[in-house]
């Protein structure tokens, strides 16, 4: 009985995981079919929406979204926080390149865990999926291009907050399993706060724009699904797993994206992508034999 039970609870926290990553895998489509509305705007009507999930989720007793202010500023560190410093890389950077610093947060969650995380150590395994994870993170990205001109060894400012966001969103994941144990419904809190700032940054740095009723609708989906549910499954696998399994398989995201947009455009994946996804199953694959 014994060995039948594990797998189910080694299992549940990375299908978590995935559900959240699955999620975020949609962003990018959904983010094309909503490229007209200004970022910030976006972002902060997603967040808003998301945030209504933590009501159910907590029961309709909103009392479990009361954290210490500690806590709330952690959460609007990682929600507001990466977002506001990715939008920053985009119009500061080539969007290609920025997107491919900022997905250097699954690496940074793998290598940055033993440092946040009391009692994790980092093998060499860990490290080595880490990297073939991002290898084929980067593929999924770039489609093997050449850009040429305009490639990674040409510097421009946007990557150095692109690399921020990426921090930012690393080590919120990790830091919150070093606060004082919330239940994962006050990320509705984090969300609402977040949300709120990411529109004022919309009314103070953006023009406004009328927004049709196409347009609320995947406003809605955006915020039921990557800007909001991925967010509660997250945390609920982060609070259960192994921040190393689950920051390997986060390498998924890129290429879900990738595969989005193929469909979107009505095209079929080409090799690259196979490579890619070859790349980051063998990563995860890799990574799981690493020893505790």
């Amino acid at each position: 009985m014994t060995l039948r039970a594990a797998p189910r609870a080694v299992s549940l926290p990375n299908g978590l995981a995935l559900g959240a990553i699955v999620l975020w895998g949609s962003l990018a489509p959904l983010g094309v079919a909503l490229q007209h509305v200004p970022p910030f705007l976006l972002t902060g009507i997603g967040l808003l929406v998301g945030s209504l999930i933590g009501i159910p989720l907590s029961g309709w007793r909103l009392s479990s979204w009361k954290v210490p202010m500690g806590t709330l500023v952690l959460g609007v560190y990682g929600l507001f926080g990466f977002h506001f410093l990715l939008f920053i890389a985009l119009r500061h950077a080539p969007p290609v390149q920025a997107n491919l610093v900022n997905y250097l947060w699954p690496l940074g969650i793998v290598l940055m865990a033993p440092l946040f995380l009391p009692g994790m150590r980092l093998q060499v395994l860990h490290v080595a999926a880490a990297l073939l994870g991002f290898a084929g993170a980067a593929l999924a990205i770039t489609g093997g291009r050449d850009f040429g001109g305009e490639g990674l060894g040409v510097w421009a400012w946007g990557y150095l907050p692109a690399l921020a966001s990426a921090f930012v969103w690393a080590s919120y994941s990790l830091l919150t399993q070093r606060v004082r144990a919330f239940p994962s419904a006050a990320i509705g809190l984090f969300g609402l706060v977040s949300g709120t700032l990411s529109l004022a940054c919309h009314w103070l740095l953006e023009p406004a724009v009328s927004l049709s009723g196409g347009d609320w609708q995947l406003l809605i989906a955006l915020g039921l699904g990557p800007l909001g549910a991925a967010f509660y499954l997250w945390d609920a696998a982060l609070k259960r797993g192994d921040a190393r399994s689950i920051g390997l398989l986060s390498f998924l995201t890129p290429l879900l994206s990738t595969l989005g947009l193929l469909w979107l455009r009505g095209e079929w994946p080409s090799l690259h992508v196979a490579v890619a996804a070859a790349l980051i199953v063998g990563a995860a694959v890799l990574g799981s034999r690493a020893r505790v």
